[in-house]
Order: C-alpha cells, then sequence, then structure tokens
C-alpha cells in the first residue's frame, strides 16, 4: 500500500524500516552498510532539522570574515575537503561566544581572515536612473535641491583647466597681504608731528617734508601722529594740511590722514549723495569687502552721518541690484578655507538650472551662492561649472544679466579668482582716456597700498605691458607741481 507524498521506492512511512522495490534507485547515496531504508539501519528524518547541523570542518567563514556587499543569491565557494552542499551566509554558532572548542581542528578558508577581498565593482552613490540632460550631454536632469543629485565625476568631460583659475592653495582669500607700504620702524610720532609742523610753518610750505612723512607711515600710525600734533600744538593736524595744500595733493594727503573705515564711508556717501548713484563706487567697495571690512565701515557711516548703511543703498538702489547689495551688507559670508567639493558640484548644476537651461534666470539662486559661499569655496562652484559646460562663469553671468547687477555680480567673480586683477583693471579704467578719475585713484591707491599693492602692480605689468607707476607718472601731466604724482608713486612704490 503506497501512501500519497511519499516515494514508491520505500514501503512504509520515513524513519520505518521498508524494502527497497525491484529496479528502483535511489536518490541517495550508498549508506554505509546498506541503502537508506533497509533494515536494521536507521532513517534518516525527511525534515531538516531545526538546528543547522554541522560537519566536521566548517565549510563557512569565521564570523566577520564574510566579505561586505555579497550580493544577493551568489554563495562562496566551499573551502577543500568541506561539504558538497553550497555555503549559506553565517548563523548563530552553536558554540559559545562564537568559537569552537580550542582542539577544533584548523580549516583552510579562501578568505584572509585580516583582510576580506575587496576586488569588488565601486558602486556609486549617485543614482543609476539619471537621465542625460538634451542640453549638455555631461549634466544628469533632475532635481537639483540637494547634493545628492550632483553628478559623478567621471560624467565630467576632460576639458583643460583654464588659465585664470588658480590652484585652491593659493585661492585670494588665502594669500598674504603683499603691501607696498609696511609700519615704520623705528617709529617717533613726537618727531613726525614735530615735522610737518616745521613744513607748514612760516611761508611756503614743504611739500617734500609732508610727502617723506606720511606717504612712508600706514594709516594707524598717521593716526598717532595727529594725536601727538594736537597735544604739542593745540591745533588739528588735518585742517592745517587743508589750509596749506591745495588741489588733489591735498584730496591724496587728507585721503592718508583719515581713518580707513571713515574714509570708505565717506566714499560710499559721496556716491549715494546728490543726483544719481555712483554704483561704480558701491560696488567697488561693498562687493570685495570681506565681513570684518564690511561691518567695519557699516559702523564708520552710522558714527559719521547717523544713518544706517543698509537703508541708505536700499533707498538709492532698486531690483536684483538692491538685493545683492543687502545681502552683502549683513557681512555674514561663510569665511572657512575648508574646501566641500560634493557641495560645490551641487552648487554648480543649481546655477546651472537657475541660468542657462531655463527660460529666464533666477536671480535668486545666483545672490544667495554668490553671497553666502566663502572665497575658495566659490572658487571651487566655478571650476565645477566649467567641468559641466565648458563655459567660463563670468561669461556666464555677462550672458544672463545686465547693468548693475551684472556688474556687481561680476565683481565677486573676479575678487574670488584675483582681487589683484579686479583693483588693477579699476585703476587702468580711472587713468584711462580723456582726463582721470582721480577720486578713484585716490581711493585705490590709499587704501590697497597696505593690503596688496605688490600683486596689484604685478597684475597691472601683466595686464597693460606697462608699469602702474609709469602710467600714473603719465596721467598727471597736468598736475603742475609733481607733487600729487610723487605721493602717489611713493606709494605704489613702497
Amino acid at each position: 500500500m503506497s501512501y500519497p507524498g511519499y516515494p514508491p521506492n520505500n514501503q512504509g512511512f520515513p524513519g520505518q524500516p521498508g524494502m527497497q522495490q525491484p529496479g528502483s534507485q535511489l536518490p541517495y547515496p550508498p549508506y554505509p552498510g546498506g541503502n537508506i531504508g533497509q533494515q536494521g539501519l536507521p532513517m534518516p528524518n525527511a525534515y531538516p532539522p531545526s538546528q543547522p547541523t554541522y560537519p566536521s570542518q566548517n565549510p563557512y567563514p569565521q564570523v566577520g570574515q564574510y566579505p561586505p556587499h555579497q550580493p544577493a543569491g551568489q554563495f562562496l565557494p566551499p573551502s577543500a575537503g568541506s561539504s558538497m552542499y553550497p555555503s549559506y551566509p553565517p548563523q548563530a554558532s552553536p558554540y559559545a561566544n562564537n568559537q569552537p572548542p580550542s582542539n577544533y581542528p584548523p580549516q583552510a578558508s579562501p578568505y584572509p581572515i585580516s583582510q576580506p577581498p575587496l576586488n569588488y565593482p565601486p558602486q556609486s552613490t549617485y543614482p543609476s536612473h539619471q537621465q542625460t540632460s538634451s542640453v549638455y550631454p555631461n549634466m544628469t536632469s533632475g532635481s537639483y535641491g540637494g547634493g545628492s543629485q550632483a553628478p559623478p565625476q567621471a560624467a565630467y568631460p576632460p576639458i583643460s583647466t583654464p588659465a585664470h583659475y588658480q590652484p585652491l592653495n593659493s585661492s585670494p582669500a588665502q594669500k598674504k597681504s603683499n603691501p607696498t607700504l609696511r609700519p615704520a620702524n623705528p617709529f617717533d610720532a613726537h618727531r613726525d608731528a614735530e615735522i610737518l609742523r616745521k613744513a607748514m610753518k612760516g611761508f611756503g610750505t614743504d611739500e617734500k617734508a609732508i610727502i617723506q612723512v606720511l606717504a612712508h607711515r600706514v594709516n594707524s600710525q598717521r593716526q598717532e601722529i595727529a594725536q601727538q600734533f594736537k597735544t604739542m600744538y593745540g591745533k588739528d593736524l588735518i585742517s592745517d594740511l587743508k589750509s596749506e595744500l591745495s588741489g588733489k595733493f591735498k584730496d591724496l594727503i587728507v585721503a592718508l590722514m583719515t581713518p580707513t573705515n571713515d574714509f570708505l564711508a565717506k566714499e560710499i556717501q559721496n556716491a549715494v549723495s546728490g543726483i544719481g548713484t555712483n554704483e561704480e563706487t558701491i560696488i567697488e567697495i561693498i562687493c570685495t569687502a570681506s565681513n570684518a571690512e564690511i561691518n567695519n565701515i557699516k559702523m564708520a557711516y552710522h558714527k559719521l552721518f547717523g544713518n544706517d548703511l543698509e537703508k541708505e543703498l536700499m533707498g538709492e538702489t532698486s531690483g536684483s541690484f538692491r538685493r545683492l547689495l543687502v545681502s552683502l551688507c549683513q557681512g555674514k559670508r561663510n569665511e572657512n578655507t575648508f574646501v566641500d567639493v560634493a557641495s560645490a558640484q551641487s552648487d554648480a548644476q543649481n546655477l546651472l538650472q537657475a541660468g542657462e537651461l531655463q527660460f529666464g534666470t533666477d536671480e535668486s539662486t545666483f545672490n544667495m551662492i554668490l553671497c553666502s559661499r566663502s572665497f575658495p569655496q566659490l572658487q571651487q562652484v566655478f571650476l565645477e561649472y566649467h567641468r559641466l559646460t565648458g563655459r567660463d562663469f563670468e561669461d556666464v553671468v555677462k550672458s544672463e544679466f545686465s547693468g548693475d547687477i551684472e556688474n556687481g555680480l561680476r565683481a565677486i567673480v573676479k575678487s574670488v579668482r584675483d582681487k589683484s586683477s579686479y583693483f588693477a583693471k579699476r585703476l587702468n579704467e580711472s587713468m584711462a582716456g580723456f582726463g582721470t578719475n582721480d577720486r578713484a585713484l585716490i581711493r585705490i591707491v590709499s587704501t590697497r597700498c597696505e593690503i596688496d599693492m605688490v600683486e596689484i602692480k604685478n597684475a597691472y605689468l601683466s595686464m597693460y605691458g606697462k608699469s602702474l607707476e609709469a602710467d600714473i607718472a603719465s596721467d598727471t601731466m597736468d598736475d603742475t607741481s609733481g607733487d600729487y604724482k610723487k605721493c602717489l608713486i611713493a606709494l605704489v612704490v613702497g
């Protein structure tokens, strides 16, 4: 009698004695002492045991040796002399602390215990279903709201880096100051005050002595001289200088004697007062300033004029340019020198999506990134943008914007790349064409000589093929006395 669900070659239930049917072939290998099911031999249980049965030699790797990221459905090859059945992922060991007895024979594992094989193909952190943009084949489409959508590095084309991109370790934000004018050492404010008093006393004025003192002292030392002059003679040094000098030479000397933050605040006030607004001066001062410089200028402006600088600029500007100035006036730019490449890739894609890949321009995205990221980080963003599109970022700004907002954003881009080149261009513009913009020339020379005038001179020579001092000398030919020219050149040469 056969029972349903059991093979006919055995008689009785599994585990019961039985006879092999004639002509049948058991699917199992010969069992020692006869076939399975023969009388006197135990019949193996047809169901798998509730607890795993381990062979005499464990075919599994030790706990912790299993290679990472084992693909589903694939098993490690059995070690030599192990069971014919495939290996499964390790299960709970029946031994205490997952360790076999001390007399357990060592096994030959195909994987070193100290280091599992790592020859797996790299797994990309980016989704494999991203599609290629029809506009830029090297850019992936999709949502650009965060860094997770940044394309893998391998997707960038082999575009050579433009010459004006500098290595990050030499970015403008990380350069040390290289001025032409350094603090005088030794310095004696009492003696300098005596020299200036003698130069202005009596008939005539000794302009050479004034240049020799004031063009070779930094601004902080000039303030000490003014204090000493008032203490010694009971007179205001700036007032005496104004009464003794004239023309552009007087304007230059007064600029040198004014505290730097007060001087820049007065320049902004002059730019917004009267009919019209001088946006170029505002851009030059605000768009190139650090957080500390912005905050110091704001305090100086309030002290001198009793008004809030941000409100003054809002009242004199409009649109995207106004929003740019308001953002910069917060003085909250990230000034960390650390560069996050993944974030820069994301920002580059966001800028591309906000500009070239849509009809019109999302100015807020440009404003947010260019006003909040550090200069080293922005340098990396421009590089990633070039890798994506092959376009220079300043050219992108020129094509997407116009007017004051274009000039403001380009000033930021130029400052990020090389601030000295930006000021070299501003100096050349002040002397180009008919006449001279003396106000801009005095402002840049009198302030940058204590910061980076050496770099500005080098950039000027590289850009225009002439030295800055030579152009100053040839452009101030109408200075009849020559004192204005001599003082400017003294500041530039150092």
